[in-house]
């Protein structure tokens, strides 16, 4: 029997029609965030921030500053995912509930700070790096939870940055990775692309 999560993998398709009478309620944009937020992150900084873009004149907004793009205001809600640069001086709070819940001896704290310093600290490019991957690794997981949930997803990399960050508040260590546009499909939708041939992308050693 095929594990769901392979199935779901295999099922996935980027959605760029929704419905648009159809919302989400505040609980599920949150459940959504919830399951998104069960991703890796380096050290466990967390380092990432979702701005669910709801409201017709928020999506209005975001629509004028994203090429204009459809789905921004036909979909339930349009995250703007944020990474937020590394810093390793958010890690012992990060790390306080990770020692609370007996997973991480308290000693262990000092040593991945000074780890994550070493990685980071005045190394703009990698804190930067940290950023994008981190916001990427919650956005393909809030794809999944969407899918699970009996919505569909459309991620977008059209947008201007610099006034994304104005218009919506960004503070200065974050940077919008993307938008993710999520809702109820209708009809019309693509099936998922066919993938290269394994011989064209994968290499064994």
């Amino acid at each position: 029997m095929t594990h769901p999560i392979i199935t779901a993998i295999e099922e996935r398709r980027t959605t760029v029609l929704f419905d648009t009478t159809r919302v989400l309620s505040d609980a599920q944009i949150q459940e959504l965030v919830r399951l998104a937020t069960r991703a890796p992150t380096s050290f466990n900084l967390q380092n990432w921030r979702f701005i669910a873009v709801r409201t017709q004149d928020a999506k209005a907004r975001l629509r004028a500053i994203a090429w204009d793009q459809v789905k921004i205001t036909d979909a339930a809600v349009t995250f703007i995912i944020c990474g937020q640069l590394a810093d390793e001086k958010t890690l012992p709070d990060r790390l306080a509930p990770v020692v609370e819940a007996g997973i991480m001896p308290e000693p262990m704290v000092a040593g991945w700070v000074d780890a994550a310093a070493g990685l980071y600290a005045g190394q703009p490019w990698r804190q930067r790096d940290e950023a994008v991957r981190t916001a990427t690794f919650g956005a393909a997981t809030l794809i999944f939870a969407a899918h699970a949930m009996g919505l569909g997803a459309g991620p977008m990399i059209g947008f201007d940055q610099d006034a994304v960050a104005r218009d919506f508040d960004l503070a200065a260590n974050e940077i919008p990775v993307m938008l993710l546009s999520v809702g109820f499909p209708i009809a019309g939708n693509w099936p998922q692309k066919p993938r290269r041939p394994m011989d064209d992308v994968l290499t064994l050693v």
